[in-house]
């Protein structure tokens, strides 16, 4: 495969499952991908941990050596025993045989480990095995202390002279190839880092390094001519590294320097709009720059008035998708294929558009970017040339523009796998130092539960490499907060290495606040690192009280209903008309089962309420005084947060279907446009007003559809697209989604997609938009919403009615001064609360005299303390 081939990046269904989270957590999860096989080489059951010990699956305890190759050397193994720290340090091998390396060849080590290496043992009948050796521990042993702190990549003084360092132990020869010639790096034997050092006209020339090194994935040495993993800048389609100092004031917009932030808020007050860089502005015809970074500095367009709209509501940060360097798309335009059809000619329930979309889905300009390259250097696609600097300046352009608007900036950042491994054209870190970077099953493969080959951030190297490019980010391009992706598969320590680096950073020192940069990610807990198998993980309960907080899928599947993955996408839940407006379909059960279905979800949602607290204390729907962690989660505890800001909220993500495409499944049929309308800002509203942070999908509050998607990733444009103008529509309609992982949905997705009720006129996206401003508002000028502790919250909020007797369907929330009432029934309903009686409230002046007429008629009857709520309606009263 040529360097420049472009393989389609795909999450296998069962992935994704897991890659959302609640089937993270089934009893019986999906079945997971298989391990990648060892190509062209022997599996490799042995692991030398350290340089005393190796760990041999499948050896007898007797005898047996490390045998290295061409060099002739080898170690001698004795029987003996993994001692407690590494017990703790490694989990997962305490039940296999051990050796102790005799100390006589203890010196031999660092000679061994750069030449093909094996472990050998005679049996006790007398037959001779043989098998690959797994050296990651022994090198973080021999290596690691130095390594961690040596500065890498291009980094240059202050006379302009830079200095190129790559880490390669294993390495026979390591040269850099620079601007046509070749020059030779010199190692430290102390820490396996190669260095040269160069003069001032190195600056700005492409460079890679020649790397001559074992594979054991080829099964020979190979001279690997590959860019550095430190990289800050590449040559379009990431073939060549730039020698570029990200200092240079060349590289700084006007205005960079002094660049103005909006007022950071704690991470529990967040409220964040997800949305990916070329969606925000392909379809957007007032954008001078569509799909670019720079469409974030065109100020009059219609995606930048919208975010200025949502700032101005109470929205925080917009989350960014993948921004990094990625494998996947063509940088050059000249290079990207367009589909070659008329897809608004075709019917809304057609399999033409889907079809002519992937025919050109691998080499199109679209893709999420979940397949990283280099971690440190912006995607080449999204700006005006990806040759050279132009991606520096125009990522810092867009933070400006992000800021401008009001808004700071997250990134979602995926340091759980890589693109590839082995002598893969796209795999970087794996043909510098082979075998290390990537997390390795028992015999020696490459894990991949997360749908690519997985990371080991638990190896030094690689959890500096986390640690560095996230102080990166932060420090030369602003950023304000960080996403990580599938964050369950690293150690909770490494995590926290993040945030104790981050929180170094001052203003004075690195023109950076690092402890107003907020945390969070998918704690999901699968995979060969699940329940703590290999190192403590960053999962849901483990990252409790850290300060960086997780996904909660509890609340997200209690108010959409069922799961993301259902066979069936009839699945009802809160917010979908679950018992209260049955769709018929036979997969939500008997009215009994439905009833009792719903008033579980009641109870999942009031802990998704308080932040998931684990020991919030509250009368559940059948009577009990319980905890949230008292409460049933498929099998695991509901309620997993020590403090508001360890749970994150949300109704959708860009995975699955979008709020509105779940909707229009699982809704009736018959239901209005503006009933729709209704449902989703009540399901919005369950995020919106929760303790901690909220997350939305940019467009949700437009009624953003993908016209039934559930995996968008590669769908390019023409299902992605974001449309600001309500008059384009909301995407609902553009033809039946992908039939890769559509097609068993396509039955019930026809008719809906053929049925012009399902595409909303500008009337009902605009006002859908205006509630939801509304909400945000009432957020943001509450105090209520930033209880900072769990005893705070204990205090003050409560479900008063709450218990046998509690009405399905509906929710009565008491906040401090507020009460709440999230009314999921097609009728009105009135809810009279004990020990209010005479109490003075009224509904809150942000909806009484704002945008929606429905909700400005809910009442409150002082003598009985009865609060009434229009149906399909979120009511929010403030006392006195």
């Amino acid at each position: 495969m040529s360097s420049t081939t472009r393989r389609p990046f795909r999450r296998p269904a069962a992935v994704l499952a897991l890659v959302l989270g609640a089937t993270a957590l089934l009893a019986s999860p999906p079945p997971q991908p298989a391990a990648a096989a060892p190509s062209g080489r022997e599996p490799a059951l042995a692991q030398w941990i350290d340089r005393d010990t190796v760990v041999w699956k499948g050896a007898e305890h007797r005898a047996a050596r490390l045998e290295s190759g061409t060099r002739g050397v080898h170690l001698r193994l004795v029987p003996g025993r993994l001692s407690p720290s590494e017990r703790l340090a490694y989990p997962h091998l305490t039940h296999y045989p051990a050796f102790t390396v005799d100390p006589r060849d203890r010196a031999l080590a660092r000679s061994a480990l750069r030449d093909a290496l094996h472990a050998t043992q005679r049996t006790a009948d007398g037959r001779r095995t043989t098998t690959g050796v797994q050296i990651p521990g022994v090198l973080d042993d021999l290596y690691g202390t130095r390594a961690r702190h040596a500065a890498l990549g291009p980094v240059f003084a202050r006379d302009g002279r830079p200095t190129l360092a790559v880490w390669a132990p294993t390495a026979r020869t390591v040269a850099l190839e620079l601007g046509g010639r070749t020059v030779p790096m010199h190692r430290d034997g102390a820490s396996g880092v190669w260095r040269v050092h160069g003069a001032r006209d190195w600056a700005g020339k492409p460079y890679r390094y020649r790397v001559t090194v074992w594979a054991p994935s080829a099964g020979r040495t190979v001279t690997n001519e590959v860019t550095d993993p430190y990289s800050t800048a590449l040559t379009a389609d990431s073939a060549r590294s730039l020698v570029v100092d990200l200092a240079d004031p060349k590289l700084a917009p006007p205005g960079w320097s002094g660049l103005a932030k909006p007022a950071a808020v704690p991470l529990r007050r967040a409220r964040i709009q997800e949305l990916q860089i070329r969606d925000f502005s392909a379809a957007d015809r007032t954008s001078h720059h569509r799909g670019r970074y720079l469409a974030f500095t065109d100020r009059h367009s219609d995606g930048m008035r919208r975010l200025r709209s949502l700032a101005r509501a109470g929205t925080s940060h917009v989350h960014l998708l993948p921004a990094a360097d990625f494998a996947t798309t063509p940088e050059r335009r000249a290079d990207q294929a367009r589909p070659g059809c008329d897809l608004a000619s075709y019917a809304p329930d057609s399999d033409r558009q889907q079809d002519c979309v992937t025919r050109t889905a691998g080499r199109d300009a679209y893709n999420w970017g979940y397949d990283p390259l280099h971690y440190t250097v912006p995607e080449g696609s999204y700006a005006s040339d990806p040759e050279g600097t132009a991606r520096t300046v125009e990522f810092r352009r867009m933070v400006q523009g992000i800021n401008g608007a009001g808004l700071r900036t997250v990134m979602d950042v995926v340091y759980n796998h890589t693109a590839a491994s082995g002598q893969d054209p796209h795999s970087v870190l794996d043909r510098i130092v082979p075998g290390y970077y990537q997390r390795l099953q028992d015999d020696g493969s490459v894990a991949t539960s997360t749908c690519c080959a997985g990371t080991a951030t638990e190896h030094t190297m690689m959890g500096k490499l986390v640690v560095d490019s996230v102080v990166t980010w932060a420090t030369a391009y602003k950023v304000d907060g960080f996403r990580f992706d599938l964050m369950g598969h690293q150690p909770k320590a490494n995590l926290l290495a993040v945030r104790a680096a981050l929180d170094a950073l001052t203003p004075a020192k690195d023109g950076v606040d690092g402890k107003s940069v907020i945390l969070y990610g998918e704690g999901w807990n699968f995979g060969e690192a699940a329940n703590d198998a290999r190192f403590v993980q960053a999962t849901q309960k483990n990252m409790a009280g850290t300060g960086i907080a997780t996904f909660s899928d509890r609340a997200r599947d209690a108010v959409r209903g069922g799961s993301p993955f259902d066979a069936d996408p009839r699945v009802q839940g809160f917010a979908s008309g679950l018992y209260t407006d049955p769709n018929s379909a036979p997969a939500n059960g008997s009215p009994a089962e439905q009833r009792a279905r719903l008033l579980h979800y009641q109870d999942l949602l009031k802990i998704g309420l308080t932040g998931n607290l684990a020991d919030f204390t509250f009368t559940d729907s059948a009577g009990h005084r319980v905890k949230g962690s008292g409460v049933d989660y498929n099998g695991a505890p509901a309620g997993y947060a020590a403090a508001p800001g360890d749970a994150l909220a949300y109704a959708d993500a860009h995975d699955n279907e979008t709020l509105y495409d779940a909707l229009a499944y699982k809704l009736p049929p018959r239901t209005a446009p503006a009933d729709r309308s209704r449902m989703q800002v009540l399901a919005l509203a369950t995020a919106a007003l929760s303790q901690g942070p909220a997350l939305s999908q940019a467009g949700s509050d437009l009624l953003r559809s993908k016209s039934l998607d559930r995996n968008s990733f590669d769908s390019g444009d023409w299902f992605n697209a974001l449309h600001w103008n309500c008059a384009d529509g909301n995407g609902f309609g553009r033809g039946l989604p992908p039939a890769a992982d559509n097609k068993d949905k396509w039955p019930y997705a026809r008719p809906l997609l053929a049925d012009r009720a399902l595409r909303p006129g500008c009337a009902t996206i605009r006002r859908t938009a205006a509630a939801y401003r509304d909400l945000l508002r009432i957020h943001a000028t509450e105090p209520a919403f930033d209880l900072p502790t769990a005893a705070e919250v204990q205090h003050a909020l409560s479900f008063p009615l709450s218990g046998k007797h509690e009405t399905p369907g509906v929710l009565t929330m008491r906040l401090g001064n507020l009460v709440i009432l999230f009314n999921a029934t097609p009728h009105q309903q009135h809810q009279t609360v004990p020990g209010l009686a005479g109490t003075p409230y009224t509904l809150h002046p942000l909806q009484s005299h704002g945008t929606d007429p429905t909700t400005a008629t809910a009442s409150y009857t002082r003598p009985s303390a009865t609060f009434t709520a229009p149906a399909r309606t979120v009511a929010v009263f403030r006392r006195g």
